[in-house]
């Protein structure tokens, strides 16, 4: 499974024996699935009744090669809500090709989950921004999408959703309110934002004249990862909710000195974890409470 390029490599076979796989190895029925970005992995620790599987121990499943990224799903319950996490995701950097990088969204998908929680470490552009500020995402700009490199590429299996999916509602506007509401309950609106990220291929960080162009484009944050999974996601009819941590400022300035590194990066996810915890916990239980007030 680790051949590269843009058309699917993933067979409706290949999504369906790790689906029974996991279906026989756990009696959990996730509703909610969240992903955790990097250094984010311990918003699963508040889950109850936990069981945990290695991503090498799945059939089919890619493996993470990124520190800040354990590598595991964990299966538990939070607010009497049945969840999955991932413990680290994969990016196009690594390697992969996005279907693998989205692989897991269709298993998710398969197993009854209805809404996805995506979070990621990014870099913020909007110069309001603060370093440790939480972003609501309510939009995205694909720039790999722009080249061709894009998950939906190649067939496309009905079974999953339509051949052309309207991306306009991304990210579930009810969803978003209420991570505004639940954030003012716990006293961090102020760090609490609303913006558009965008996705970069990474693994470098932006230079300044990227930054700059990026800004322009109306970008409030950059990272390198979310948008495939999401895409995934919206194609397979799933509710999406996708918060970022901003744990650097992307330079605008050429007489700017200091440079950004992977470890500050995690040290600022350690900082904000403990509220990005509360704030995912406290959400999945409304969401999932909203998603039975409007069935």
């Amino acid at each position: 499974m680790h051949s590269k390029g843009s058309s699917c490599c993933c067979s409706f076979e290949d999504y369906n024996l790790t689906t029974e796989w996991l279906l026989n190895q756990t009696s959990h029925r996730p509703k909610v699935a969240v992903i955790c970005g990097s250094g984010l992995g311990l918003l699963a620790d508040g889950a109850a009744n936990k069981q945990v599987f290695r991503y090498q121990d799945i059939p089919n499943f890619p493996v993470s090669t990124v520190q800040g990224h354990e590598g595991c799903l964990v299966f538990g319950t939070v607010e009497d809500t049945p969840c999955v996490f991932m413990q680290g995701h994969f990016h196009l950097y690594e390697g992969y090709s996005l279907c693998q990088v989205t692989f897991p969204i269709r298993i998710f998908k398969l197993m009854g989950v209805e809404s996805v929680l995506v979070t990621n470490a990014s870099g913020g552009i909007c110069p309001d921004f603060k370093v440790g500020d939480i972003m609501i995402i309510k939009d995205h700009i694909n720039l790999p999408g722009f080249a061709g490199e894009h998950p939906l590429c190649g067939p496309n299996d009905e079974r999953f959703g339509t051949r052309f999916p309207c991306m306009s509602d991304a990210y579930s506007k009810d969803l978003r309110r209420l991570a505004l509401d639940v954030s003012s309950e716990l006293g961090c609106a102020d760090f609490v934002r609303e913006g558009v990220y965008c996705m970069v291929s990474g693994p470098n960080f932006e230079t300044i004249a990227e930054a700059r162009m990026l800004l322009i484009l109306g970008c409030d944050s950059v990272g390198m990862s979310t948008v495939p999974e999401v895409t995934v996601a919206k194609h397979c009819g799933l509710r999406v909710l996708g918060l970022s941590l901003i744990t650097n400022k992307v330079s605008l300035d050429y007489s700017r000195e200091e440079k950004v590194n992977h470890g500050e990066v995690l040290q600022i996810s350690k900082m904000r974890a403990e509220v990005l915890q509360k704030l995912v916990t406290t959400l999945i239980g409304r969401c999932q409470q909203q998603s039975i007030n409007t069935h």
